[in-house]
């Protein structure tokens, strides 16, 4: 037995939570997380590639890469045909992740609004799904006759904000601060009520803030204005988010360990950069007929006979090759793939922004970050400007644009999140150089459980 091993774990999943807020000691007062802080280990946790709520989360608590998952963003490619990209789901996890190794110790877990969780599978415990449940009419829950008793204690289940990226904002932080204090009040009620020894939430609230408002709160954001009546929005949300932190983890006791991470950092969204476009102009990608106004890129708009790349908007851009033998109408010749891909990447990672200075563009070939690559891999993801630019799939608008295709946002992913550490015997300290995929090893260390061998990181000790 791990003499360090903790009677239970607790950890508070903040999608999107940034250090810059989270860290910040001096101006944004949040006692109970730097009381977490200063009794335990923290410091910037790296996220994985590519940097998004799905697949961060279930790269987190199975301790693999996105590509052995399968799992390359919010939708995914079935197969190399043309058609739309599928949403994910909890069926598209096909590895262990942290409840599944506990159910098999025999141990209980306590799983709320963990992403990819839609629809719930059965664990030794209770979970209640994530962002993409559909609604709360579905069974959300496990086992499903939860729902009912959580109703009646604690209220209807809040699922998202929905609008999120809307140009009405009047109203939207308040929904927003309603989200985050429905699933505290959920934990609550659940490590009150329920066995546990280890309990994992998510509140995604914090990643719709910083989306909507990070321009109004952020002095280095392009659309920035001091004074502006959103300027303490985000600020008010992380001490009203410390508040909810401190009651959780007092009701926990002191005797169990807790851990807060997050799966992403947040950085000012500088615009957008049309990958299609691009293509293009370049000569990668030929349209039937090109559009008056910016359009989606959909299938039947493209003349596939002349296309040899194309790509996907959001928070980076997936760029797919049209390849002879594998797509449909594929065009690239097997041995011409390598060398289209490093053109392709030469190409990209050159391109100047508006104003003539290289964005400083990285493009990533899957084989070469993943340990595995499973599923439909993008043939190239492609980080614009640090993330600092996101992708954007219309056609039809020029290069480059103020905002993304997917509506009003202020903010854009970024790769350092945060990690709290307190209990199981660590010395209080901040540490350097800390990974994602060091979360699992961790809980399974605290756990007194055996490591699994397949897992990326280590143990945080």
């Amino acid at each position: 037995m791990n003499p360090r091993r903790a009677q239970r774990v607790l950890i508070i999943g903040l999608d999107c939570a940034a250090p810059r807020f989270v860290f910040d000691l001096e101006s944004l007062p949040l006692p109970n997380l730097h009381r977490l802080m200063a009794q335990g280990v923290w410091g910037e946790l790296q996220s994985c590639n590519p940097p998004i709520t799905i697949p961060a989360w279930s790269c987190m608590t199975s301790g693999l890469d996105a590509g052995t998952l399968g799992v390359y963003g919010f939708r995914n490619r079935r197969d190399h045909s043309y058609g739309p990209l599928a949403l994910t789901s909890s069926q598209d996890i096909r590895e262990k992740r942290l409840w599944d190794f506990t159910s098999e110790a025999g141990l209980d877990a306590i799983v709320l609004g963990v992403p990819q969780t839609y629809p719930p599978r059965p664990l030794r415990g209770c979970l209640i799904t994530d962002l993409l449940t559909p609604s709360t009419s579905v069974a959300y829950t496990h086992p499903e006759a939860l729902a009912g008793e959580l109703r009646q204690a604690v209220g209807e289940y809040i699922i998202d904000v929905p609008d999120f990226r809307a140009d009405a904002r009047e109203g939207l932080a308040e929904r927003i601060h309603v989200l985050m204090h429905n699933r505290f009040d959920y934990a609550e009620y659940l490590i009150g009520a329920k066995p546990w020894d280890l309990c994992m939430m998510v509140e995604i609230g914090l990643d719709r803030m910083h989306h909507a408002f990070w321009q109004d709160a952020d002095p280095a954001h392009p659309a920035y204005r001091a004074g502006n009546p959103y300027e303490r929005v985000i600020p008010d949300y992380y001490r009203a988010l410390d508040a909810r932190i401190g009651r959780l983890v007092d009701q926990a006791g002191s005797d169990t360990a807790v851990l807060v991470v997050s799966d992403h950092g947040a950085q000012a969204l500088h615009g957008g950069f049309a990958i299609n476009q691009w293509l293009i102009d370049r000569g990668y990608l030929v349209l039937k007929t090109a559009p008056v106004a910016p359009a989606p890129l959909t299938p039947e708009i493209v003349d596939w006979p002349r296309t040899r790349a194309w790509g996907e908007g959001g928070y980076y851009a997936r760029i797919c090759l049209n390849v002879a033998g594998r797509e449909p109408l594929g065009v690239v010749p097997r041995e011409q793939y390598e060398a289209l891909r490093d053109e392709l990447i030469g190409e990209l990672e050159g391109v100047a922004g508006p104003d003539g200075v290289a964005l400083g563009n990285r493009v990533l070939k899957p084989e070469r970050i993943y340990d595995t690559v499973n599923g439909i891999a993008p043939d190239l993801l492609a980080y614009f400007g640090g993330l600092r630019w996101r992708s954007v799939g219309k056609v039809g608008g020029g290069l480059f644009w103020q905002g993304n295709d997917a509506g009003p946002d202020g903010a854009n992913h970024d790769f350092p999140g945060v990690f709290i550490l307190r209990g199981g015997g660590r010395r209080p300290r901040r540490a350097e150089g800390l990974s994602l995929f060091d979360v699992a090893p961790t809980v399974f260390d605290l756990l007194g459980l055996p490591i699994p061998a397949r897992l990326r990181g280590h143990v945080i000790s």
